[in-house]
């Protein structure tokens, strides 16, 4: 990253744009080699479904401004690239998207991005607060995703319980469940 920051600005960004054109890119074309891999064994079946049809067109026309959006955000970029290239994204949209969202990017990083990164890198290495801060925002992170994750789990235990439970309730007094009209008749 030094070696970055020390660049004159316009060598700085084309830098930078260059690289996250690489990875975008690479991201979009495994995406592209996963569908057509799985287009090959027993995912055929989901990945030609209807449902994929319609995600396909969706993302065919809806996914340019997703994809450059994604770079003004951290951490959905290599999500929103994979997703275009499994949804088959023509390249046409995509190409122009995702040049767009990498000169923001590379804009954004070679201004603000690496001045903060760098500041704040050398704030936590300098100082033992700088460290500790640092350490508990982590740990703060991992708590906030492990309790969602439970949360998430357990309230899927409980739907899974309760539409058991209903369906049990309704067999013993003699109804019919959903999905089996012709046993009311």
């Amino acid at each position: 990253m030094e070696y970055i920051t020390s660049l004159p600005f316009g060598l700085a960004v084309s830098a930078l744009f260059v690289i996250v054109m690489l990875r975008a890119n690479a991201t979009y074309w495994t995406g592209r080699g996963i569908a057509a891999g799985g287009r090959r064994t027993r995912l055929e079946r989901k990945l030609d479904s209807p449902g994929m049809r319609r995600a396909e067109a969706i993302i065919a026309r809806w996914g340019a401004p997703a994809v450059s959006l994604c770079f003004l955000t951290v951490g959905i970029q290599t999500a929103i690239n994979a997703t275009a290239g499994i949804g088959r994204m023509p390249l046409r949209r995509y190409l122009p998207a995702v040049i767009v969202g990498s000169v923001l990017w590379a804009v954004l990083y070679a201004t603000v991005g690496l001045a903060v990164l760098n500041a704040w890198l050398a704030a936590a290495a300098g100082s033992p607060a700088g460290i500790a801060v640092v350490v508990v925002l982590a740990a703060a992170i991992v708590t906030a995703v492990v309790i969602s994750r439970r949360r998430r789990g357990a309230a899927r235990g409980r739907r899974a319980v309760d539409s058991d439970s209903a369906g049990a309730e309704l067999a013993r007094a003699g109804g019919s469940s959903p999905g089996n009209e012709h046993d009311a008749g």
